[in-house]
């Protein structure tokens, strides 16, 4: 291990308050999933309960390694599904629980890792929103058996594409030090062009830019054009791509020392904001996250409620408001053909009417007077 990335990892455990030796970094957050399903012993036959409303790369690693994803319906005022609903899906078969910090937002945490541990089922915590936020007053993805991270473009701190684990079973820690052995490094050309993308996105993307830039990127990946998101397999069949198990690169660790760094600075912005857009819904009656919840969140996004998705995105790319589209189905940003991912609409019904009306306002904005001009413009859209 080189320097720099031991000073990453080092950065990385100090916010989570654990060992450097505990986390492990990879290319991108499902890769660090699919790592710990493998370590820990995940495989056919095997059930693991997920959120009904998540990104489709998560029921990907799960039918990657063999087992079947149980899909468990959300809550309206969490986005997340209860310690009630996830305890009824659990079947003799059931061999861990994901638990999905949404948007930076975890619940019913305590509750859920108890009995699942006292019935030797293991939990996942998936923190792909929510590094650096807490539950409780403990760190976010430090509550179960380990966590997967994602250091994505517009994640909580960015390293372009990216992402890590922390592991708190030591079981499982030392059979990942085994399972980590076969990730495949990437090229030197991976590496070069990806420290394009995150110098472009730094002097090119802006208000003005945005929708175009962000179509364009998603266009190149879907056709494996370009290091993306989610290449053009993963949106089609859950068949893992070649090269999918890789490890985290220089251009990474170095992008992840230096945004680690204003973690801090930029959850506090957005705790800030999203404090003045629940007051703005409230006034108007309007669908927000409740005051009660907003201790255990740290606003990756803002999710609202709209009537018309279709309207209300075009009049946000028409005011330049950075809006966000997650999710634009329960396994985002899948829309057709959910029975390859086992998935049946009629099983999550909250996820399924969220789904067709949540948009995300941009907590990381230093202009909020401007995205509540824009709510004040679009209020009847609002639900």
């Amino acid at each position: 291990m080189n320097t720099k990335e031991t000073k990453f990892k080092a950065e990385i455990s100090s916010v989570l308050g654990t060992d450097p030796e505990r986390i492990h970094l990879y290319w991108k957050g499902r890769v660090a999933l699919y790592a710990l399903l493998k370590a820990a012993g995940i495989k056919n036959g095997d059930e693991v309960i997920i959120p009904g409303f998540t990104c489709v790369v998560v029921p990907n690693a799960v039918l990657y390694s063999g087992a079947m994803p149980v899909y468990v319906d959300i809550q309206r005022t969490s986005l997340n599904p209860s310690f009630a609903d996830i305890r009824a899906a659990v079947t003799p078969k059931t061999r861990a629980i994901i638990l999905q910090n949404t948007f930076g937002l975890s619940t019913e945490l305590d509750l859920i890792t108890k009995w699942a541990k006292s019935n030797n089922i293991l939990t996942f915590e998936d923190c792909t929103h929510g590094f650096g936020g807490l539950y409780q007053g403990k760190p976010n993805g430090t509550f179960c058996d380990a966590a997967f991270f994602s250091t994505q473009w517009n994640k909580p701190f960015s390293t372009g594409i990216g992402g890590f684990s922390a592991v708190f079973n030591d079981t499982i820690l030392s059979e990942l030090i085994e399972v980590d052995k076969s990730l495949i490094h990437p090229r030197w050309d991976e590496d070069a062009l990806l420290l394009l993308l995150i110098i472009s996105r730094k002097f090119l993307l802006s208000s003005v830019t945005y929708y175009f830039l962000r179509d364009l990127y998603r266009l190149l990946s879907k056709f494996n054009l370009t290091i993306g998101s989610s290449s053009g397999t993963e949106l089609t069949d859950p068949i893992m791509p070649a090269s999918y198990f890789k490890a985290m690169g220089k251009t990474q660790v170095n992008a992840g020392s230096k945004e680690i760094a204003s973690l801090d600075c930029v959850l506090a912005l957005r705790k800030k904001n999203a404090a003045v857009y629940t007051q703005k819904l409230v006034q108007h009656g309007k669908f927000h996250v409740s005051p009660e919840l907003h201790q255990n969140h740290s606003f990756l996004k803002y999710p609202i409620l709209v009537s018309d998705k279709k309207k209300f995105n075009e009049s946000a790319e028409k005011d330049r408001i950075e809006l966000g589209d997650w999710f634009l189905s329960p396994i985002h940003p899948i829309e057709t053909n959910f029975e390859k991912w086992h998935l049946s609409l009629e099983n999550i019904p909250v996820a399924s009417f969220i789904s067709s009306h949540i948009v995300d306002l941009p907590t990381d904005t230093k202009h909020p007077e401007h995205v509540l001009s824009f709510l004040d413009k679009n209020m009847d859209i609002i639900v």
